[in-house]
């Protein structure tokens, strides 16, 4: 799977947050993706902007993380943000999505998918969730993970 390079580099990613105080506690993304080079390229984006990342490589290991922070559970950390495949083995992450969502669980999240279709992007949004479709540029990913993270997007 090929990606499109990023328009700025995870550097100028950091770059992006200038002007605003260094983050005291970096947030904390939990990554789903069950490709493992892209598992690897988008935790490796995300952390050289200055992430903690949490990785995961199915639905189902999304789950237990997601229920073991929900729980309180000291091992399992709680996120600012979850950025999940949709399909993926176990569990996809539009059906964890659903059920946080009913559970009330306001994280902001987005969505990736190499199918494209209106359903799957209506889905999404109804869910509260952004949706990046495959192949996607790094600099979109970033861009979105800057919009939607609290007092931590340019806008």
């Amino acid at each position: 799977m090929s990606f499109a390079r990023s328009r700025y580099s995870p550097a100028s990613a950091r770059g992006s947050l200038a002007g605003k105080p260094p983050f005291a506690k970096p947030p904390r993304i939990l990554l789903a993706e069950d490709d493992a080079k892209l598992r690897l390229l988008v935790a490796t984006t995300l952390r050289e902007a200055g992430y903690e990342v949490i990785e995961v490589q199915d639905g189902g290991r999304l789950l237990v993380q997601i229920a073991g922070a929900y729980a309180g559970h000291g091992r399992h950390a709680v996120c600012d943000m979850v950025v999940s495949d949709i399909r993926m083995p176990i569990c996809s992450g539009i059906e964890i999505l659903e059920g946080l969502r009913k559970a009330h669980w306001t994280t902001p999240v987005i969505l990736m998918t190499a199918f494209r279709n209106e359903a799957t992007r209506t889905l999404a949004a109804s869910l509260s969730a952004t949706l990046l479709e495959k192949p996607f540029g790094l600099d979109e990913l970033l861009q979105a993970v800057l919009n939607l993270l609290p007092g931590r997007g340019s806008g």
